[in-house]
């Protein structure tokens, strides 16, 4: 990793700019690998991901990892960039996990964007979506138009239990949307 991207990791995991609204202490999750072919810009870590200091450590991750068609050794990997919305934990609100605070994004994500050069963007819920592509009204009308596309750019429901619901009045999503980015994950990972 080039001496930019550690000291940009570094500044990072030592960021305590939300301590003071955070339910325990700042706990940064992210991994951030120059070469990553493909960036996923999720949501916040929940707690299991932060007690454990790892991305997508739960129930989720595992949901994640089976529709893009990857297991753990190769999402953990160089050839996976994992950027969420927010780096810390929020706490819970009304029995879910609390939005990600906006102060992340705003602060650190273009920076970690100028040493990417990823061939896979993934969008993962309506936080990064509403963030990065405004344009869509709907998750549905997100995930439907760059499905369609097939193109650099994934938009995907969150995959908690949460969206089962959305997946089972959507079942073009498990059965169109996910052979196609699984297609061009595989693509991705395995292009120079």
């Amino acid at each position: 990793m080039p001496d930019q991207a550690k000291a940009l990791l570094s500044a990072i995991r030592a960021c305590t700019l939300c301590a003071g609204n955070l339910p325990y202490p700042p706990r940064p999750v992210v991994q951030i690998n120059t070469n990553a072919r493909i960036l996923i810009i999720g949501q916040a870590p929940g707690i299991k991901a932060h007690d454990s200091a790892t991305p997508w450590n739960d129930a989720s991750g595992d949901k994640l990892r089976s529709w893009l068609g990857v297991n753990r050794e190769q999402f953990y990997s160089p050839l996976f960039t994992h950027l969420p919305m927010a780096f810390c934990f929020p706490g819970y609100k009304n029995g879910a996990d609390a939005p990600p605070p906006k102060i992340c994004a705003s602060s650190w994500h273009a920076k970690v964007h100028s040493v990417l050069k990823p061939a896979l963007t993934l969008y993962i819920g309506r936080y990064s979506q509403q963030y990065y592509l405004p344009e869509f009204n709907t998750l549905t009308q997100a995930v439907e138009t760059t499905t369609k596309q097939q193109n650099a750019v994934y938009a995907l429901p969150h995959p908690s239990g949460r969206n089962n619901r959305w997946q089972t009045r959507n079942p073009w999503f498990a059965s169109h949307a996910l052979p196609l980015l699984q297609q061009s994950v595989q693509k991705a990972l395995n292009d120079d």
